[in-house]
């Protein structure tokens, strides 16, 4: 059995602009204005709606439904026993046309408990392209220093209360639930997160987007700020949540562990990818897969039940996977 090579599945219109380093990474034509984002092998929507960013199979098949009619197949029984059909995982290619908004997104227990649903919205990043990204508040900040800021759309001063980052490719950014966070203008990342689309918003002006209608998740910005972590990040907190992944193996902290994992595996002669419900992207060189050559930009779908596979080549994989059942 060979992975499942993906095409791009590149929601329109989104509220800001990017896509065409998503188009020259995978080797296509150039992109609309607003299709900034990738969304691999996704079983989720975009927030409101039916089927925009869910992953069809080459068959048309929805792989949300294909998941569904058989779980073990696509899962694994492990996966299964745990969490049943749920594959607990979203990927995205992102390219930040422009700087994203501050914004940030709620844990499992606020989305249970005021949104009704399964997941809140961890999230980690792997740096393809560098540039800056604003993570992490540089002091405390008080419920009503943050909701004024929101209010009046101070956006300057709102991020002047980020940490700002240089990141290169190869690094790797931890953004805990509740993590205030913007990526800068010219970063080109893979995305892993939880599978919800769940964004509260403190910034909206100049971006295509109803912010004070959209941007606190039909809670209201009282409610949806308390989902907001406003303990402000030391340095050596910093360095927990921005770092150089390692040249093989987990690149991740261990606390992202419990919502997804993500390998960087070398590729130099021939070795065997392990077993296993994933999601795959080659970034590097020439890289053969159960004897099918992908080029750098290719996406992959493999099911649990391919089993391990052999890869060979010269290049590099980063192998996207749900949590460790």
């Amino acid at each position: 059995m060979r992975p499942i090579r993906l095409p791009a599945n590149r929601p329109p219109e989104r509220f800001y602009r990017g896509g065409a380093r998503i188009s020259a990474f995978r080797g296509e034509l150039s992109s609309e204005e607003r299709e900034p984002e990738d969304w691999i092998g996704s079983t989720t929507t975009i927030r409101g709606e039916s089927e925009l960013g869910l992953t069809r199979l080459p068959d048309g098949e929805l792989l949300r439904d294909a998941i569904m009619n058989d779980p073990e197949f696509w899962l694994g029984a492990a996966h299964v026993a745990r969490w049943g059909a749920d594959a607990r995982l979203l990927v995205k290619l992102l390219d930040a046309g422009q700087r994203l908004p501050v914004h940030a997104h709620p844990d499992d227990a606020f989305a249970a408990t005021h949104l009704g649903i399964a997941h809140g919205k961890a999230e980690a990043w792997y740096i393809l392209e560098g540039g800056v990204v604003h993570i992490g508040l540089r002091r405390d900040v008080e419920a009503e220093e943050l909701s004024a800021l929101v209010a009046s759309q101070e956006v300057e001063a709102l991020l002047a209360l980020l940490h700002e980052v240089d990141v290169a490719p190869g690094d790797v950014v931890w953004v805990p639930p509740g993590e205030l966070h913007a990526i800068g203008a010219g970063v080109l990342l893979l995305e892993l997160q939880q599978p919800e689309d769940l964004s509260i918003l403190l910034e909206w002006k100049g971006f295509a987007v109803d912010g004070p209608n959209a941007g606190h998740l039909g809670l209201g910005f009282d409610l949806a700020l308390a989902a907001v972590r406003r303990s402000g990040r030391s340095r050596a907190e910093l360095r927990h949540l921005v770092r150089a992944a390692p040249p093989s193996g987990s690149v991740f902290p261990r606390d992202a562990d419990e919502y997804f994992r993500l390998d960087r595996h070398p590729v130099a002669g021939t070795d065997q990818l392990a077993p296993g419900f994933s999601l795959s992207v080659v970034t590097s060189g020439d890289v053969e897969i159960a004897g099918q050559p992908f080029p750098v930009g290719t996406t992959l779908l493999t099911p649990a039940a391919a089993g391990r596979l052999v890869v060979s080549g010269s290049g590099e994989l980063l192998v996207a996977r749900p949590p460790m059942p």
